[in-house]
């Protein structure tokens, strides 16, 4: 392995030039600033992980910044939420800061600009003002109200402020360009009217500011060095940099916005009012089901943080956007939890089995390793009686050479337990097999030290006592969407590709281990996969996620459609 050190990203480049150039590394700052307008998701892990890293990196501090300018979608839950995600996932930020503590600030700012002839009060529709703006091959034309005085400016926007109009009625616009090429600089709106209760200032203002005129401003006030946003911000950088120009002080860090491109996960969609729209029509039971791209989904269903920062770091920042395959991020997770879930066993579609020559109300414990990867990991006893249950799957009455499981007439050993051999079956009306008859040999049983214990046989079946077992509910999850960019079609809304199959929920027997499981515990279900103890679980009942399982199947399903 080599000791060589990381490459740079081109971010990390940016800031070591800057460093090089002489900026001050103890002025380096960085902030991660989401909106509380929703959950965050998986695409927003990248940005936590690269702000949040590059603190790390520099010992430079990091500000949790809410954009909080919208009362109309922003509520505290999220606030709460986002918090908490930011958390789990192992960050701490140095402050917490919010958009709206700046709302005085930004106010005078925007007076200032009144002031300097660089904002208008507009009245004008929102129609009126998009005819007015042009086209990105037309230069924008002067509205009427361009050229209203200073003085009737200040007097409109003060009675803005005083709750005088109505929403839409005015707002206030730079005064900047109408014949810019960058449709972004033609007299944007920095002030609206929003009779909405804010989830902080309550009903103290009435006028909102717009993200563009907030963004920039906030991170010169924090003193943020470097403001790092994805690339559908890179339009807005000459916006950014103009609203710095008008407030800008000599011998103060003027930040500089610097964009990284998205990356996209396939069979997801990550456009909070997408994902909203899967709450509010009830495809998903919440902003934290298991089968949403929420960091919060993502932990209930048994991600680990280590797994989405060891996926980030691998998809890594880069200037271009592109796809990155689902099937990356199970990756992780199944590497990390490979390494820290504890192993049981668990029959999740029962076959009862009955061993014959097993003296009847006879029951053992038998010792088995909690974790072979884990040497500090301990082992349990797990108990064993005449009558287990083994998978439906692990039985067929006659198979070829190829099938090593449990069929008439041959041995396989029970994990951590005696080599069985099934002798008969008994059958149900239809035909099914209901029931195996089995014998087992005595002198097998695994770390016995009996030369029988030692004897070697192909299969190796996983199985749980009937009078042991618990019954808990299991919530086999697969992927959301059928497509791999279910909202990328022209011809087709995103909602066409939901997977119908994304849950089945089953009953499945545990061994009795579990019983004193609590919810986000994560475990492997011997064979089957990678599981969690969901919220929902109570004292009297288990309730169990598929995290994923042990092997990827999903291109295989796909082959075959």
């Amino acid at each position: 392995m080599s000791d060589s050190p990381k490459a740079l990203n081109f971010i990390e480049h940016i800031i070591e030039e800057d460093l090089a150039k002489g900026f001050s590394k103890s002025d380096l700052r960085f902030r991660f600033p989401p909106e509380p307008n929703g959950y965050l998701h998986i695409g927003h892990a990248s940005s936590i992980c690269l702000n949040f890293g590059l603190g790390e990196r520099y010992s430079a501090p990091v500000n949790l910044r809410f954009d909080d300018t919208n009362p109309a979608k922003e509520e505290q839950a999220f606030v709460d939420a986002i918090k908490r995600d930011v958390h789990w996932l192992g960050y701490e930020w140095n402050t917490e800061r919010y958009a709206s503590d700046y709302f005085q600030q930004l106010y005078d700012w925007a007076i200032d600009l009144i002031k300097q002839n660089k904002a208008y009060v507009d009245s004008q529709s929102s129609e009126e003002m998009a005819l007015q703006k042009g086209t990105p091959t037309e230069e924008g034309v002067d509205g009427p109200y361009r050229n209203r005085s200073v003085e009737e400016n200040l007097k409109l926007f003060q009675e803005m402020k005083d709750g005088k109009f109505q929403e839409g009625e005015h707002v206030l616009r730079a005064k900047i360009d109408m014949a810019s090429t960058n449709m972004l600089m033609r007299d944007p709106i920095i002030y609206r009217v929003l009779h909405k209760a804010h989830h902080r200032t309550n009903t103290d203002w009435c006028i909102y500011p717009m993200y563009d005129w907030t963004h920039g401003e906030s991170d010169y006030i924090e003193q943020v060095s470097h403001s790092l946003c994805t690339l559908e911000f890179l339009p807005h950088r000459e916006l950014y940099d103009w609203f710095l120009d008008q407030v800008c002080e000599e011998n103060k860090v003027r930040p500089k916005q610097r964009e990284f491109a998205r990356r996209n996960l396939s069979h997801t969609v990550v456009s909070k009012r997408k994902l909203l729209q899967l709450v509010e029509q009830n495809v998903v039971n919440s902003w934290d089901d298991p089968r949403m791209p929420t960091i919060s989904g993502l932990r209930r269903r048994g991600y680990t943080p280590e797994s989405i920062r060891n996926f980030a770091d691998t998809i890594g920042i880069a200037k271009r956007e592109n796809l990155i395959d689902v099937s990356l991020l199970e990756f992780h997770v199944r590497e990390h939890l490979n390494k820290i879930a504890p192993r049981v066993m668990a029959v999740l579609d029962p076959l009862k089995i009955v061993i014959t020559n097993y003296p009847e109300g006879k029951e053992e414990w038998l010792t088995a390793e909690n974790n072979p990867e884990d040497e500090a990991a301990g082992s349990r006893e797990v108990p064993f009686s005449r009558e287990i249950y083994i998978e439906k799957a692990d039985f067929r009455e006659e198979a070829n050479k190829k099938f090593f499981r449990l069929k008439l007439g041959r041995e396989v050993r029970l994990k951590n337990g005696y080599i069985i051999k099934a002798e008969s079956c008994t059958k149900d009306e239809e035909g099914n097999v209901i029931e195996v008859q089995c014998t087992y040999d005595e002198k097998s049983k695994s770390g016995s030290g009996t030369e029988e214990s030692l004897r070697k046989v192909k299969g190796t079946l996983h199985w749980v006592s009937i009078k042991h077992a618990l019954t808990s509910e299991i919530r086999l999850y697969d992927r959301l969407f059928t497509d791999e960019s279910p909202d990328t079609h022209k011809d087709k809304d995103f909602m066409d590709f939901v997977n119908p199959e994304s849950l089945k929920t089953i009953t499945g027997y545990l061994e009795p281990s579990l019983k004193a499981a609590k919810p986000e515990d994560r475990i492997q279900f011997q064979r089957l996969g990678y599981f969690c103890v969901d919220k929902d679980s109570t004292s009297e009942k288990l309730v169990i996620n598929r995290t994923v399982g042990l092997r990827d199947s999903w291109a295989k399903i796909q082959e075959k459609n």
